[in-house]
């Protein structure tokens, strides 16, 4: 009888340990502390600044289109937005040398900033390399929470440096200027005129035979006289910036 009572005794014992070993053992739950949460800013804006770009059709012509520069809280991206097709390798190169001497000449820290650009016209008619100078001057005046005049218009590319550089079709650029009410027109240094050259034919009657060559002959236009827009010229961003921002 007292063998049972043992074994039995350890049999008890045996399964206590066993519920013991496997049974799930609910975790201590402690409250967690300021420092373990992670804040995730809000996304807001800060500003959004529209500038005037000169620009040519397929014919030719001038026209004018608009960019819109917008700076939110982000993580240092550059954004373009997809609804337009306008953002080629060019311009996407413009873009971004105009975020790096944006960035230099405020002296902003972009890593905690998105840029987001969108260009409101036909996608035929801007070449990105001639938009370079007017995105620089609209990405300064987003960053320094500015606005920029709407009778004042550039054309010109950007270099790493802020300096600006040529581009063509300025007098059909500055023909467009003046259409939407433009007052001053700037240009690269060295292109407040421009040279033209126009056909020019000689026919010459020998025996019963005309002959007739066509000679070109260059003709200079000076853009600020021949549209009637004030055209000034301007090496630089922070040359620029004068006539943007005060």
């Amino acid at each position: 009888m007292r063998d049972l009572f043992i074994g039995v005794g350890v049999v008890v014992v045996s399964v206590f340990i066993l519920l013991s070993i496997f049974s799930p053992v609910e975790p201590e739950l402690r409250p967690i502390s300021d420092k373990q949460i992670t804040q995730v800013p809000q996304a807001s804006a800060w500003n959004t600044v529209t500038i005037n770009l000169p620009a040519v059709d397929n014919q030719g012509n001038g026209v004018v289109a608009k960019l819109k520069v917008q700076a939110i809280a982000g993580e240092g991206r550059v954004l373009t937005n997809i609804d337009n097709l306008l953002f080629w390798v060019d311009t996407q190169y413009s873009i971004k040398v105009a975020e790096m001497v944006a960035e230099n000449i405020t002296g902003a820290d972009l890593s905690n900033v998105d840029l987001i650009y969108t260009i409101e016209t036909d996608a035929s008619v801007i070449e990105g390399g001639s938009a370079g100078a007017a995105l620089t001057i609209a990405t300064i005046a987003v960053l320094q929470n500015r606005t920029v005049p709407s009778d004042v218009m550039i054309t010109g590319t950007i270099n790493p440096d802020g300096g600006i550089g040529p581009v063509g079709a300025i007098f059909a650029k500055a023909k467009a200027a003046k259409d939407v009410g433009v007052k001053i027109f700037l240009v690269p240094e060295g292109q407040g005129s421009q040279v033209n050259y126009a056909p020019e034919k000689k026919c010459e009657q020998i025996g019963p035979v005309t002959f007739c060559t066509t000679e070109y002959k260059p003709q200079k236009l000076d853009i600020s006289k021949d549209v009637g827009i004030e055209v000034k010229e301007v090496s630089t961003v922070s040359d620029a910036l004068k006539y943007f921002i005060d």
